[in-house]
């Protein structure tokens, strides 16, 4: 049997994984566990819905700003040309481009956190889609990540707007800090993203919405979360 880790070993003596912890509950064990790390974490959430992924009209996809940074510098890619192309060099976005760009996600080049498309450059990036796609990191309008509006764009994606879309399994993943935040601050990220979930909630979709929460830092446990903690 794998020698287990320290960290793993603490984990599991102080972490009942049958049961929901309050949300600050969990941000504070994560931090303490963290202490030793190398690194600094971040402190991702996993939100399990109750929607049927395969089904068309349960797709759930959008974007949140949150009311605090993730405690990370984002990297914003753009394809775009011209003016565009000029508003969000202005605005800090790290790399602009178009077919040169292409050819560098063709290599795997991937060295951003979000991409930013105009609608003419769509036809650029659709051969992108298969590399792009599995890493969420796609443009879409319904996010916002379409758009001749480049430096709002650019400003919003720097500033911590986060897109989501449930995977195949109908779970959101996200980053909503990192380890040594206060929990109050993690809080308000995670209840701003739950209540954007909830304006993006199909109509067809029946019964309990959010089935179950997990927080967890990079190198840490899964904690199942209490939903009531978070709005409380």
């Amino acid at each position: 049997m794998a020698k287990l880790s320290k960290r793993r070993r603490i984990a599991n003596e102080k972490i009942d994984k049958t049961l929901r912890y309050p949300l600050e509950e969990a941000v504070t064990f994560l931090n303490e566990l963290a202490k030793t790390s190398k690194f600094r974490e971040s402190l991702d959430v996993a939100i399990n819905l109750g929607i049927d992924p395969r089904r068309s009209d349960q797709i759930v996809r959008g974007a949140t700003t949150l009311p605090h940074s993730i405690g990370k510098e984002i990297r914003v890619a753009v394809f775009a040309d011209g003016d565009q192309a000029k508003a969000a060099e202005e605005a800090g976005a790290d790399i602009v481009g178009l077919e040169d760009l292409a050819e560098q996600v063709k290599k795997g080049n991937l060295d951003f956190d979000v991409v930013l498309a105009t609608p003419d450059s769509m036809k650029v990036l659709g051969p992108l889609g298969r590399i792009l796609g599995p890493r969420g990191l796609m443009p879409n309008v319904k996010t916002g990540t379409v758009t001749n509006d480049m430096s709002v764009a650019v400003k919003n994606a720097k500033s911590g707007q986060v897109q989501f879309r449930a995977d195949r399994g109908g779970v959101i993943h996200g980053c909503i800090g990192q380890v040594g935040q206060d929990p109050q601050v993690v809080k308000a990220n995670v209840s701003a993203l739950l209540e954007d979930l909830r304006r993006a909630r199909p109509a067809s979709s029946k019964g309990t919405y959010f089935k179950k929460i997990t927080l967890s830092s990079t190198m840490g446990p899964g904690i199942m979360i209490e939903e009531t903690s978070i709005s409380s």
